[in-house]
């Protein structure tokens, strides 16, 4: 018998044994009436709103009230693509994103690979905090300080070059310089989070196998290659996909912080443009088909990995 039906059997056996929702809901249904608080907020929040969607498809003012303006049909998405920034803010939204996934992605995973080798406890534990704290910043806290630190004239980064004999960088009015220091300061603020989950999947690695390993002879490296990495594939995929789902919004709140009039070369983003079309500009009808198109890649693209994962082995992650 194949694994595959002895799985389906398992599942079929399985779903006998379940109790009715009717006698799950007499036992817990103080659990179950918690949920409505999340249910409701979700709703209001989250379904309701999507009704102005429609806003993509007219000629709509904010004068003409929710079922006011004129049916243009996909008029307002011929304009959207037509428009001189669209298209670098297509560029910029890829280039962060992809570099975010690049640099930031990895960075996790290696740090907690290397603190589960860590055998002292108390600095495990103080490692973990500091790694974590930067997750809990807001990025307007984070833009005061990176100005802080790498501002030309008056930044401690600088003032450490010039003491030692170099020449100041200029690491946010120059537009490459903006770039790597976005990147970097993305990927410290995020690493922490990443590592948590990843030191939480790792405590799930049966003991057994490491033995077993070290009985054929594996050191720590060969451990973690052969041991380790396979035992959380299905955290990593998981975080991959969720990951690319986000490849065309990207931080609006990072580049907004970190912004400057002199490095623009990079900060004209989807997020961005849609923040000024629909704040700024009051171009309301195509600042919701833009972001209509952000939305629709985005699902795609967590569709698509998804069906990807599977065919390769990783059923049932989403």
């Amino acid at each position: 018998m194949s694994d595959a039906t002895m799985k389906k059997l398992a599942l079929k056996e399985a779903r006998k044994k379940q109790k009715p929702f009717k006698d799950c809901f007499k036992r817990d249904w103080q659990l179950y009436s918690l949920l409505l608080i999340p249910i409701i907020f979700c709703f209001i929040f989250k379904y309701i709103p999507m009704a102005w969607l429609q806003i993509a498809f007219k000629d709509w003012k904010i004068r003409d009230g929710f079922f006011g303006g004129e049916w243009v049909g996909f008029e307002i998405f011929g304009k959207v693509f037509g428009h001189r920034n669209f298209l670098k803010a297509l560029r910029n939204t890829l280039l962060l994103n992809v570099l975010d996934l690049i640099v930031g992605f990895p960075m996790p995973i290696i740090l907690a690979l290397m603190l589960n080798e860590v055998k002292n406890i108390a600095f495990k534990k103080v490692t973990q905090t500091l790694l974590y704290l930067p997750h809990f910043l807001s990025w307007v806290i984070i833009g005061g300080l990176v100005y802080q630190l790498f501002s030309v004239n008056t930044g401690v980064i600088n003032a450490l070059i010039q003491n030692a004999g170099g020449t100041p960088i200029n690491f946010l009015q120059e537009d490459t310089n903006w770039l790597i220091t976005y990147i970097v300061i993305g990927a410290w603020q995020s690493m922490g989070w990443g590592t948590i989950i990843y030191l939480a999947s790792i405590t799930s690695v049966n003991s057994e196998l490491y033995e077993a390993a070290r009985v054929d002879g594996a050191n720590r490296w060969q451990q973690m290659l052969n041991v380790t990495l396979p035992c959380i594939r299905s955290t990593i995929v998981i975080l991959l996909i969720m990951q690319l789902g986000k490849i065309m919004g990207g931080s609006f709140e990072r580049i907004m912080a970190l912004m400057n009039y002199a490095a623009t070369e990079y900060t004209t983003t989807i997020p961005v443009l849609v923040y000024q079309w629909g704040i700024q500009d009051m171009k309301f009808s195509q600042s919701t088909a833009l972001g209509l198109f952000q939305s629709i890649i985005g699902l795609a693209l967590v569709l698509g990995s998804d069906w990807v994962s599977k065919k390769l082995g990783e059923d049932g992650l989403v």
